[in-house]
Protein backbone atom coordinates (compact mmCIF):
# COMPACT_ATOMS: atom_id res chain seq x y z
CA UNK A 1 0.00 0.00 0.00
CA UNK A 2 1.27 3.76 -0.96
CA UNK A 3 1.86 5.99 1.62
CA UNK A 4 -0.78 8.20 -0.44
CA UNK A 5 -3.14 5.47 -0.26
CA UNK A 6 -2.38 4.72 3.08
CA UNK A 7 -3.23 8.57 4.47
CA UNK A 8 -6.29 8.64 2.42
CA UNK A 9 -7.45 5.19 4.10
CA UNK A 10 -8.98 4.77 7.65
CA UNK A 11 -5.70 4.34 9.13
CA UNK A 12 -5.50 7.69 9.87
CA UNK A 13 -5.33 6.84 13.63
CA UNK A 14 -2.11 4.77 13.26
CA UNK A 15 -0.32 7.12 11.03
CA UNK A 16 2.66 9.44 12.37
CA UNK A 17 2.19 12.97 12.68
CA UNK A 18 2.99 15.14 10.00
CA UNK A 19 6.58 16.26 10.42
CA UNK A 20 5.20 19.86 10.34
CA UNK A 21 4.01 19.99 13.32
CA UNK A 22 6.73 21.14 15.72
CA UNK A 23 9.11 21.77 12.88
CA UNK A 24 9.82 25.12 14.09
CA UNK A 25 9.99 25.81 17.93
CA UNK A 26 12.27 28.84 17.86
CA UNK A 27 10.51 30.72 15.39
CA UNK A 28 6.77 29.14 17.02
CA UNK A 29 7.94 30.45 20.46
CA UNK A 30 8.90 33.99 19.28
CA UNK A 31 5.55 34.29 17.38
CA UNK A 32 3.24 32.80 19.89
CA UNK A 33 4.90 34.46 22.81
CA UNK A 34 2.74 37.92 22.53
CA UNK A 35 -0.55 35.07 22.64
CA UNK A 36 1.31 33.62 25.75
CA UNK A 37 0.39 36.50 28.28
CA UNK A 38 -3.49 36.80 27.03
CA UNK A 39 -3.93 32.70 26.64
CA UNK A 40 -4.87 32.24 30.15
CA UNK A 41 -3.36 31.15 33.80
CA UNK A 42 -2.33 27.56 32.57
CA UNK A 43 -1.44 28.91 28.65
CA UNK A 44 0.32 25.12 28.49
CA UNK A 45 -1.43 22.53 26.06
CA UNK A 46 -1.61 19.35 28.08
CA UNK A 47 -0.91 16.13 26.49
CA UNK A 48 -4.56 14.99 25.93
CA UNK A 49 -4.75 18.82 23.95
CA UNK A 50 -1.06 17.61 22.23
CA UNK A 51 -2.58 14.41 20.95
CA UNK A 52 -5.86 15.79 19.57
CA UNK A 53 -3.81 18.84 17.57
CA UNK A 54 -1.76 16.13 15.98
CA UNK A 55 -4.79 14.14 15.07
CA UNK A 56 -6.20 16.97 13.38
CA UNK A 57 -3.86 17.50 10.78
CA UNK A 58 -4.93 14.30 9.94
CA UNK A 59 -8.63 14.45 10.04
CA UNK A 60 -10.87 16.06 7.21
CA UNK A 61 -14.60 17.28 6.99
CA UNK A 62 -16.06 13.59 6.84
CA UNK A 63 -19.78 14.86 6.07
CA UNK A 64 -18.75 17.25 3.21
CA UNK A 65 -16.23 14.75 1.55
CA UNK A 66 -19.13 12.08 1.41
CA UNK A 67 -21.30 14.66 -0.48
CA UNK A 68 -17.88 14.95 -2.88
CA UNK A 69 -17.30 11.68 -3.37
CA UNK A 70 -21.27 11.37 -4.52
CA UNK A 71 -20.66 13.87 -6.84
CA UNK A 72 -17.47 12.71 -8.20
CA UNK A 73 -17.46 9.66 -7.99
CA UNK A 74 -20.91 7.78 -7.87
CA UNK A 75 -22.49 10.23 -9.27
CA UNK A 76 -25.81 10.33 -7.66
CA UNK A 77 -25.78 14.15 -7.02
CA UNK A 78 -26.18 16.82 -9.17
CA UNK A 79 -24.50 20.24 -8.18
CA UNK A 80 -28.27 21.36 -9.24
CA UNK A 81 -29.81 19.54 -6.77
CA UNK A 82 -27.51 19.98 -4.57
CA UNK A 83 -28.12 24.13 -5.14
CA UNK A 84 -31.70 23.61 -4.96
CA UNK A 85 -31.46 22.18 -1.68
CA UNK A 86 -28.86 24.85 -0.18
CA UNK A 87 -31.81 27.46 -1.32
CA UNK A 88 -35.34 25.89 -0.89
CA UNK A 89 -34.44 23.06 1.49
CA UNK A 90 -33.90 19.11 1.12
CA UNK A 91 -37.88 19.10 0.69
CA UNK A 92 -37.46 20.80 -2.56
CA UNK A 93 -35.55 18.38 -4.52
CA UNK A 94 -37.97 15.68 -5.99
CA UNK A 95 -36.29 12.09 -5.19
CA UNK A 96 -33.34 13.63 -3.38
CA UNK A 97 -30.25 11.08 -3.13
CA UNK A 98 -29.39 9.64 0.01
CA UNK A 99 -25.77 11.36 0.25
CA UNK A 100 -27.61 14.62 -0.51
CA UNK A 101 -30.02 13.84 2.48
CA UNK A 102 -27.44 12.99 5.05
CA UNK A 103 -25.32 16.18 3.99
CA UNK A 104 -28.27 18.53 4.93
CA UNK A 105 -29.49 16.58 7.90
CA UNK A 106 -26.55 17.76 9.29
CA UNK A 107 -26.07 21.00 8.49
CA UNK A 108 -29.94 21.41 9.19
CA UNK A 109 -29.32 20.07 12.53
CA UNK A 110 -28.77 23.58 14.32
CA UNK A 111 -26.95 22.74 17.77
CA UNK A 112 -28.92 23.34 20.47
CA UNK A 113 -26.50 25.73 22.27
CA UNK A 114 -27.12 28.18 19.29
CA UNK A 115 -28.50 31.36 20.72
CA UNK A 116 -30.60 33.59 18.17
CA UNK A 117 -30.40 36.82 20.59
CA UNK A 118 -26.45 36.34 21.02
CA UNK A 119 -26.23 35.37 17.12
CA UNK A 120 -28.07 39.40 16.97
CA UNK A 121 -26.09 41.03 19.20
CA UNK A 122 -22.55 39.31 17.41
CA UNK A 123 -23.79 40.57 14.12
CA UNK A 124 -24.38 43.87 15.26
CA UNK A 125 -21.08 44.34 17.58
CA UNK A 126 -19.19 43.18 14.09
CA UNK A 127 -20.95 45.88 12.31
CA UNK A 128 -19.56 48.24 14.96
CA UNK A 129 -16.08 47.71 13.87
CA UNK A 130 -17.39 49.71 10.61
CA UNK A 131 -14.74 50.98 8.09
CA UNK A 132 -11.95 49.45 10.08
CA UNK A 133 -13.57 46.11 10.43
CA UNK A 134 -11.95 45.35 6.66
CA UNK A 135 -8.48 46.68 8.28
CA UNK A 136 -8.65 44.15 11.13
CA UNK A 137 -9.66 41.24 8.81
CA UNK A 138 -7.43 41.72 5.71
CA UNK A 139 -3.79 42.69 8.02
CA UNK A 140 -4.68 41.29 11.39
CA UNK A 141 -6.04 37.97 10.41
CA UNK A 142 -5.47 36.99 6.98
CA UNK A 143 -1.78 38.79 6.12
CA UNK A 144 -0.81 37.80 9.66
CA UNK A 145 -2.18 34.30 9.11
CA UNK A 146 0.47 33.94 6.15
CA UNK A 147 3.17 34.45 8.61
CA UNK A 148 3.09 30.99 9.51
CA UNK A 149 3.26 28.38 6.29
CA UNK A 150 1.14 25.88 7.66
CA UNK A 151 -2.42 26.15 5.66
CA UNK A 152 -0.84 28.14 2.30
CA UNK A 153 -0.53 25.02 0.03
CA UNK A 154 -3.23 24.83 -0.74
CA UNK A 155 -4.07 28.36 -1.55
CA UNK A 156 -0.84 28.52 -3.60
CA UNK A 157 -2.34 25.33 -5.62
CA UNK A 158 -5.37 26.99 -5.89
CA UNK A 159 -4.09 29.86 -7.13
CA UNK A 160 -6.63 32.15 -6.27
CA UNK A 161 -5.19 34.52 -4.02
CA UNK A 162 -2.08 35.43 -6.20
CA UNK A 163 -2.04 37.54 -8.94
CA UNK A 164 -4.81 39.59 -10.52
CA UNK A 165 -7.68 37.20 -9.04
CA UNK A 166 -6.40 38.40 -5.40
CA UNK A 167 -8.84 41.62 -5.54
CA UNK A 168 -11.47 39.43 -6.68
CA UNK A 169 -10.97 36.64 -4.16
CA UNK A 170 -10.98 39.01 -1.53
CA UNK A 171 -14.15 40.21 -2.67
CA UNK A 172 -15.65 37.18 -2.83
CA UNK A 173 -14.61 36.78 0.66
CA UNK A 174 -15.97 40.29 2.12
CA UNK A 175 -19.39 39.12 0.48
CA UNK A 176 -19.26 36.19 2.68
CA UNK A 177 -18.34 37.93 5.54
CA UNK A 178 -20.67 40.91 5.15
CA UNK A 179 -23.67 38.58 4.69
CA UNK A 180 -22.84 36.61 7.85
CA UNK A 181 -23.50 39.75 10.16
CA UNK A 182 -26.04 41.27 8.37
CA UNK A 183 -28.94 41.03 10.85
CA UNK A 184 -30.29 37.61 10.56
CA UNK A 185 -27.42 36.66 8.29
CA UNK A 186 -27.11 33.27 9.51
CA UNK A 187 -30.67 31.81 9.98
CA UNK A 188 -31.22 28.73 7.98
CA UNK A 189 -31.97 30.25 4.31
CA UNK A 190 -30.56 33.64 4.49
CA UNK A 191 -27.27 34.40 2.60
CA UNK A 192 -24.73 34.36 5.13
CA UNK A 193 -25.93 30.79 6.32
CA UNK A 194 -26.54 29.85 2.14
CA UNK A 195 -23.23 30.83 1.34
CA UNK A 196 -21.25 29.38 4.36
CA UNK A 197 -22.51 26.28 3.63
CA UNK A 198 -21.55 26.70 -0.11
CA UNK A 199 -17.87 27.43 0.96
CA UNK A 200 -18.08 24.49 3.07
CA UNK A 201 -18.01 22.17 0.29
CA UNK A 202 -16.33 24.76 -2.19
CA UNK A 203 -13.42 23.33 0.79
CA UNK A 204 -14.68 19.90 0.47
CA UNK A 205 -14.16 19.62 -3.58
CA UNK A 206 -10.51 21.67 -3.03
CA UNK A 207 -9.73 18.47 -0.52
CA UNK A 208 -11.00 16.14 -2.50
CA UNK A 209 -8.88 17.05 -5.84
CA UNK A 210 -5.88 17.55 -3.88
CA UNK A 211 -6.58 14.14 -1.95
CA UNK A 212 -6.43 12.74 -5.12
CA UNK A 213 -2.76 14.66 -6.44
CA UNK A 214 -0.20 12.18 -6.26
CA UNK A 215 2.34 15.07 -5.25
CA UNK A 216 0.47 16.34 -2.56
CA UNK A 217 3.31 15.38 0.65
CA UNK A 218 1.07 13.74 3.18
CA UNK A 219 3.92 13.05 5.30
CA UNK A 220 4.96 16.70 5.53
CA UNK A 221 1.47 18.05 5.51
CA UNK A 222 -0.93 15.47 6.58
CA UNK A 223 -4.82 15.98 4.94
CA UNK A 224 -5.10 19.11 2.57
CA UNK A 225 -8.18 20.76 4.43
CA UNK A 226 -7.73 19.34 7.92
CA UNK A 227 -9.35 20.15 11.65
CA UNK A 228 -6.30 22.12 12.46
CA UNK A 229 -5.68 24.49 9.73
CA UNK A 230 -9.52 24.85 9.78
CA UNK A 231 -9.50 25.64 13.51
CA UNK A 232 -6.60 27.91 13.15
CA UNK A 233 -8.11 29.89 10.42
CA UNK A 234 -11.55 30.26 12.08
CA UNK A 235 -9.82 31.48 15.89
CA UNK A 236 -7.57 33.78 13.96
CA UNK A 237 -10.40 35.10 11.66
CA UNK A 238 -12.86 35.72 15.17
CA UNK A 239 -10.76 35.88 18.20
CA UNK A 240 -7.44 37.90 16.51
CA UNK A 241 -10.06 40.91 15.12
CA UNK A 242 -10.94 41.47 18.69
CA UNK A 243 -7.75 41.79 20.46
CA UNK A 244 -6.56 43.77 17.59
CA UNK A 245 -9.51 45.82 17.83
CA UNK A 246 -8.83 47.32 21.18
CA UNK A 247 -5.22 48.37 19.77
CA UNK A 248 -7.20 50.29 17.08
CA UNK A 249 -8.93 52.02 20.07
CA UNK A 250 -12.42 50.42 19.54
CA UNK A 251 -14.20 49.38 22.77
CA UNK A 252 -15.19 45.40 22.48
CA UNK A 253 -17.38 45.47 25.74
CA UNK A 254 -17.82 41.57 27.32
CA UNK A 255 -21.26 40.96 26.22
CA UNK A 256 -20.14 41.49 22.70
CA UNK A 257 -16.68 39.83 23.03
CA UNK A 258 -19.03 36.67 24.11
CA UNK A 259 -21.72 37.26 21.66
CA UNK A 260 -19.07 37.85 18.52
CA UNK A 261 -17.48 34.18 19.49
CA UNK A 262 -20.75 32.92 19.60
CA UNK A 263 -21.83 33.55 16.32
CA UNK A 264 -17.99 32.64 14.90
CA UNK A 265 -18.82 29.38 16.67
CA UNK A 266 -21.70 28.32 14.51
CA UNK A 267 -20.08 29.73 11.47
CA UNK A 268 -17.20 27.80 12.46
CA UNK A 269 -20.01 24.52 13.04
CA UNK A 270 -21.42 25.67 9.48
CA UNK A 271 -18.15 24.96 8.34
CA UNK A 272 -17.65 21.58 9.46
CA UNK A 273 -14.89 22.54 12.20
CA UNK A 274 -15.52 19.86 15.11
CA UNK A 275 -17.15 21.12 18.56
CA UNK A 276 -14.42 20.40 20.25
CA UNK A 277 -12.43 23.01 18.86
CA UNK A 278 -14.88 25.82 18.32
CA UNK A 279 -14.16 28.77 19.74
CA UNK A 280 -17.13 29.62 22.40
CA UNK A 281 -15.38 32.20 24.31
CA UNK A 282 -12.65 34.94 23.54
CA UNK A 283 -10.70 32.89 26.29
CA UNK A 284 -11.23 30.13 24.92
CA UNK A 285 -9.93 31.86 21.40
CA UNK A 286 -6.99 32.72 22.69
CA UNK A 287 -6.12 29.59 23.85
CA UNK A 288 -6.34 27.78 20.71
CA UNK A 289 -4.64 30.18 18.46
CA UNK A 290 -1.50 30.20 21.50
CA UNK A 291 -1.36 26.47 20.86
CA UNK A 292 -1.97 26.01 17.35
CA UNK A 293 0.95 28.84 16.27
CA UNK A 294 3.38 27.51 18.68
CA UNK A 295 3.22 24.19 17.07
CA UNK A 296 3.45 25.97 13.29
CA UNK A 297 6.04 26.15 10.82
CA UNK A 298 7.13 29.88 9.98
CA UNK A 299 7.01 31.73 6.85
CA UNK A 300 7.76 30.20 3.42
CA UNK A 301 8.13 31.85 -0.13
CA UNK A 302 4.61 30.90 -0.33
CA UNK A 303 4.00 33.19 2.82
CA UNK A 304 5.95 35.90 0.59
CA UNK A 305 4.31 35.70 -2.54
CA UNK A 306 1.06 35.51 -1.14
CA UNK A 307 2.05 38.70 1.24
CA UNK A 308 2.59 40.75 -2.06
CA UNK A 309 0.15 39.79 -4.00
CA UNK A 310 -2.31 40.81 -1.38
CA UNK A 311 -0.61 44.76 -0.76
CA UNK A 312 -0.17 44.87 -4.35
CA UNK A 313 -4.07 43.97 -4.94
CA UNK A 314 -5.35 47.44 -2.60
CA UNK A 315 -3.67 49.51 -5.59
CA UNK A 316 -6.72 47.71 -7.80
CA UNK A 317 -9.50 49.55 -6.48
CA UNK A 318 -12.26 51.40 -8.84
CA UNK A 319 -10.72 54.51 -10.44
CA UNK A 320 -6.81 53.69 -9.80
CA UNK A 321 -3.83 56.19 -10.12
CA UNK A 322 -3.65 58.27 -6.64
CA UNK A 323 -6.32 56.32 -5.00
CA UNK A 324 -4.32 53.07 -5.44
CA UNK A 325 -1.49 54.34 -3.99
CA UNK A 326 -3.15 55.34 -0.85
CA UNK A 327 -4.90 52.31 -0.44
CA UNK A 328 -1.96 50.36 -0.90
CA UNK A 329 0.08 52.90 1.79
CA UNK A 330 -2.78 52.90 4.28
CA UNK A 331 -2.75 48.88 3.88
CA UNK A 332 1.26 49.04 4.58
CA UNK A 333 0.89 51.10 7.53
CA UNK A 334 -2.15 49.12 9.06
CA UNK A 335 -0.25 45.85 8.48
CA UNK A 336 2.77 47.31 10.65
CA UNK A 337 1.19 48.28 13.16
CA UNK A 338 -0.90 45.06 13.65
CA UNK A 339 2.13 42.30 12.38
CA UNK A 340 5.24 44.74 13.68
CA UNK A 341 8.52 45.32 11.77
CA UNK A 342 9.11 41.69 12.23
CA UNK A 343 6.13 40.15 10.86
CA UNK A 344 6.40 42.53 7.50
CA UNK A 345 10.34 41.43 7.13
CA UNK A 346 9.45 37.86 7.48
CA UNK A 347 7.08 38.35 4.92
CA UNK A 348 8.96 39.96 2.71
CA UNK A 349 6.81 43.80 2.78
CA UNK A 350 8.54 47.01 3.63
CA UNK A 351 6.87 48.51 6.28
CA UNK A 352 5.31 51.96 6.97
CA UNK A 353 4.88 54.18 10.02
CA UNK A 354 1.76 53.60 11.92
CA UNK A 355 -0.04 56.70 10.37
CA UNK A 356 -3.25 55.31 9.43
CA UNK A 357 -4.09 54.18 12.42
CA UNK A 358 -3.19 57.32 14.48
CA UNK A 359 -5.80 58.96 12.16
CA UNK A 360 -7.77 56.14 13.19
CA UNK A 361 -7.65 55.60 16.94
CA UNK A 362 -8.84 58.99 17.80
CA UNK A 363 -11.78 58.71 16.08
CA UNK A 364 -12.46 55.21 17.16
CA UNK A 365 -12.13 56.35 21.00
CA UNK A 366 -14.41 59.27 20.59
CA UNK A 367 -17.19 57.10 18.87
CA UNK A 368 -16.83 53.78 21.17
CA UNK A 369 -15.56 54.64 24.31
CA UNK A 370 -18.01 58.10 24.43
CA UNK A 371 -20.77 57.95 22.02
CA UNK A 372 -21.52 54.41 22.13
CA UNK A 373 -21.74 54.67 26.00
CA UNK A 374 -24.32 57.36 25.88
CA UNK A 375 -27.88 56.82 25.66
CA UNK A 376 -29.24 55.46 22.54
CA UNK A 377 -25.74 55.74 21.29
CA UNK A 378 -24.95 52.59 20.72
CA UNK A 379 -27.33 52.15 17.86
CA UNK A 380 -25.29 55.34 16.61
CA UNK A 381 -22.44 53.52 16.67
CA UNK A 382 -23.87 50.14 15.20
CA UNK A 383 -25.36 52.86 12.06
CA UNK A 384 -22.17 54.49 11.85
CA UNK A 385 -20.32 51.41 11.40
CA UNK A 386 -22.49 50.06 8.33
CA UNK A 387 -22.02 53.24 6.74
CA UNK A 388 -18.49 52.97 7.42
CA UNK A 389 -18.77 49.32 6.18
CA UNK A 390 -20.50 50.24 2.73
CA UNK A 391 -18.36 53.33 1.74
CA UNK A 392 -14.87 50.78 2.11
CA UNK A 393 -16.66 48.09 -0.01
CA UNK A 394 -17.70 51.02 -2.45
CA UNK A 395 -14.34 52.47 -2.71
CA UNK A 396 -12.17 49.49 -2.36
CA UNK A 397 -14.39 46.81 -4.75
CA UNK A 398 -17.47 48.87 -6.26
CA UNK A 399 -19.46 46.01 -6.08
CA UNK A 400 -18.83 42.58 -4.47
CA UNK A 401 -17.78 39.54 -6.60
CA UNK A 402 -20.53 36.41 -6.52
CA UNK A 403 -18.84 33.72 -4.70
CA UNK A 404 -17.53 30.86 -7.55
CA UNK A 405 -19.87 27.74 -7.28
CA UNK A 406 -18.56 24.58 -6.06
CA UNK A 407 -17.67 21.74 -8.22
Amino acid sequence: MSICSLYRGVMTDLLPTPTRFGSDPAWARRAARPLRLVAGRRPEPTPAELDRMRAALLRRDDEAHALVRAVREEHSVTMPQFRQALEHGIGSVPGAPPALRRFFAVVDARPAWVDDALLDRGARAMQKLGWDGFDLLTWGSLLGGYRSAAALEPLVRSGRLLGASTARRTAETSRWFLACIEDDGMRRGSEGWRLTVHVRVMHAFVNYQLEQDPTWDWELRGTPINQYDQASTLAVFSTTPLLQARLLGIRVSRRDSRAVMHLWSYIGWLLGVEDHWLPHTEQAGRRIIYHLLAHDPGPDESSRVLARALVDSQADVPGGGWRGVLAREAGLSSATFLNGRTGMHELGLPARLPWYPALRIPVNLLWTHLVGRLPGGEALVVRRGRRGRDRRVRLQHGRLAEVPQPG
